[in-house]
């Protein structure tokens, strides 16, 4: 009778710490997500927080690879369909990076049929282009010497995340 009294507990402990884990929320790397509220570009960098979508627009399973050098990320066909598919505005569509939903910095999807220039980080979108597979996290529209300020891609979190994800080049 003692051991039946002793093994109960010891089972109810077991499964709980089994249960748990599954419970908790996966850690989900990086990603990129839309502001939740479509805050316009031009108000982003006044903003102190930024509520994030709820879904990212890309995510650690849409990406094939990330070249660490040049920050070109190779994307499953889907996402990157998706990503063309943006209704982006000619003054830009802001986004922010986050590793496990903490944003790490902000940009704006952008369009080449903006005449409007722009000293942030950008993911040109091309609607009308042939069907590819990469888009690239640049810096300053139209061209990066309008860029000012320390270049956020580097960021450490970002590397390890998408190097703990097997996605890193």
């Amino acid at each position: 009778m003692k051991t039946r009294l002793l093994f109960a507990p010891a089972l109810f402990l077991t499964l709980i710490l089994l249960i748990i884990p599954g419970c908790s929320p996966q850690a989900e790397g990086f990603a990129i997500y839309l502001t939740k509220d479509n805050i316009p570009v031009a108000q982003m960098e006044a903003l102190s927080h930024v509520e994030i979508a709820e879904e990212p627009v890309i995510s650690s399973k849409d990406i094939v690879a990330y070249k660490e050098d040049t920050h070109e990320i190779k994307l499953t066909a889907e996402a990157y369909e998706r990503v063309m598919q943006l209704e982006v505005p000619t003054s830009g569509k802001s986004f922010v990076v986050c590793v496990d939903k903490g944003p790490i910095y902000w940009g704006a999807f952008w369009t080449a049929l903006s005449s409007q220039s722009f000293d942030g980080v950008t993911i040109m979108v091309f609607p009308f282009s042939p069907p590819r597979d990469s888009i690239m996290i640049e810096l300053g529209y139209p061209e990066p010497s309008l860029y000012q300020g320390e270049d956020p891609r580097s960021n450490p979190l970002i590397f390890e995340s998408l190097e703990e994800a097997g996605k890193l080049q």
